[in-house]
């Protein structure tokens, strides 16, 4: 497999930093239509998950500025939805989708000696998997 390069690397870590974008907008907007009892201990969470998907894009930018890149502004649009069930699919689906970025974007930031990267990268990826096992819990998974 041929190496990757310091460009491609920032062209993926520029997606990455869209979806984390787009997964703050997406729990921002469910935490507020999540409805029902059983659900007001997820809400909670979801506004949390925001806040850190947050700080995944400040960190994400902060990298990609350190690499020698501009950070991207552009997202793709949220998935949105008015039933329980299906919003907590779709922020399971974004999180499975990031763990396995994050998994490949680590072996890419090493290839490249970019250790710093990996472990900030290690550091967002423990979170997102946190994530994921939150929304499993809710949906009885």
């Amino acid at each position: 497999m041929a190496k990757i390069t310091k460009a491609e690397l920032i062209k993926l870590l520029n997606k990455d930093l869209g979806l984390e974008y787009t997964a703050m907008v997406q729990y921002t907007q469910h935490q507020g239509v999540l409805k029902g009892a059983m659900y007001q201990s997820m809400q909670k969470e979801l506004a949390i998950h925001a806040t850190e998907e947050l700080q995944h894009a400040i960190i994400l930018a902060a990298q990609i500025d350190y690499l020698g890149g501009v950070p991207t502004v552009d997202m793709p649009p949220a998935k949105i939805s008015r039933d329980n069930v299906t919003m907590l699919k779709q922020d399971l689906a974004g999180e499975n989708d990031a763990i396995a970025r994050y998994i490949a974007r680590i072996r890419q930031a090493e290839d490249l000696n970019l250790y710093h990267l990996a472990q900030q990268l290690r550091n967002i990826l423990a979170i997102e998997q946190e994530h994921a096992m939150d929304l499993e819990q809710a949906l009885g998974k």
